[in-house]
């Protein structure tokens, strides 16, 4: 069998489906592409059982094929060669021969028997939307993913399709992130939960354009340009969240996000390894943040000045949980909804964008004395 493909053309084709390979495995069939062509049609394909990455590019080939080959091995090759063209060849020693115009490389392959089947796209429902928003809202909720596996359902981001909107929400029981698309409405109430691998190639593959997923009980897809996704939805019932997130918080700290992150940036710097606490110490016009790393005999502070309607409080949070909020708040004035000491808070945007609802939440720790 013979074919012929131009190095970058080869390189895009496998940058699309290399997400999809294992870095660990104890089934060394995952870590190849399966290469497949018929008809003159070179169709790359990888997964790790949980997602699964399909595309496909013309080529001038002699025959038809179906074989696996080692992933990172020929990404490398291919990714290091220069912009030039590429002669495949297969040998009955079961080497597959890459000859360019300066070299000639030599990688075994396997038959393609032992590579597991690639799910079908089922086309059962369906949600379009902007590819902009969903990135958005992967963006904005997937940090807060639990990685926790006595948790398994925490350990993806739901989406909830209900009247009011397309809801993702992710949490890991410290703090929550809610995010709602309200462009797209559903007439039935139901639940999806996307494993945090799946979140985070989804992130990478989607651009600007809208795109449709594909849903059915057992997995999410969808096809981009000539990309195929599938990912395996984890079969678990998602905790209620909704009864965690207050409604009774009635003291109020407005504050620009970008003087209050460079603080907590800070602040991590003195946080002791053990605790990694910040205190906020908030009155009518100004927050003071502070941290202390007792074993070194190190400490810090700093003070913001601040909006904040409600009696004076002492309130500290895990420094690192604090910054990851503001990193993935929008720059402009936030909004800290407070009840007390021990109780969630509440963080959001004050400026609201049209057809989205973001909220964060964030859990308070006690105070060391």
């Amino acid at each position: 069998m013979n074919f012929k493909i131009n190095s970058k053309q080869l390189d895009k084709l496998l940058g699309k489906v290399f997400p999809a390979i294992p870095v660990r495995t104890t089934m060394s069939v995952l870590e190849n592409f399966l290469f497949e062509i018929e008809d003159g049609v070179l169709t790359v394909s990888a997964t790790d059982l949980e997602i699964a990455l399909r595309t496909s590019l013309n080529v001038d080939a002699d025959e038809n094929l179906s074989m696996v080959v080692p992933a990172k091995l020929l990404f490398d090759v291919v990714k290091s060669l220069g912009d030039t063209m590429i002669s495949f060849a297969t040998e009955s020693n079961q080497k597959m021969i890459l000859t360019t115009e300066n070299g000639q490389y030599a990688i075994g392959f396997a038959s393609a028997e032992e590579f597991p089947k690639l799910p079908v796209i089922q086309k059962e429902k369906s949600i379009t939307l902007s590819g902009k928003t969903l990135k958005k809202a992967i963006d904005k909720t997937s940090f807060a993913i639990s990685k926790e596996a006595m948790r398994p359902a925490m350990m993806g981001a739901l989406l909830e399709c209900t009247e009011g909107g397309l809801t993702f929400v992710a949490t890991d029981g410290h703090r929550l992130v809610k995010f709602i698309d309200q462009k797209v409405t559903f007439t039935e109430h139901e639940n999806y939960i996307l494993p945090e691998r799946a979140v985070g190639v989804l992130g990478k593959l989607v651009n600007d354009n809208d795109l449709t997923l594909f849903l059915s009980e057992t997995h999410l897809s969808f096809v981009m340009d000539d990309v195929e996704f599938s990912s395996r939805l984890i079969a678990q019932k998602y905790p209620d969240y909704t009864s965690v997130i207050p409604i009774e918080n009635e003291n109020k700290l407005k504050i620009h996000r970008g003087d209050l992150h460079a603080a907590i940036k800070r602040m991590l710097l003195f946080s002791t390894s053990n605790y990694q606490q910040v205190k906020f110490s908030i009155s009518a016009s100004s927050l003071e943040v502070s941290s202390e790393d007792i074993d070194k005999g190190s400490s810090a502070k700093e003070t913001i000045g601040c909006t904040y309607t409600g009696e004076p409080m002492d309130i500290g949070f895990n420094t690192a949980y604090a910054n990851d909020i503001l990193t993935h708040l929008d720059e402009g004035e936030i909004q800290f909804k407070l009840h007390s000491p021990t109780k969630a808070c509440v963080i959001e945007p004050v400026e609201k964008t049209a057809d989205e609802e973001l909220l964060m939440l964030l859990m308070p720790v006690r105070l060391n004395s």
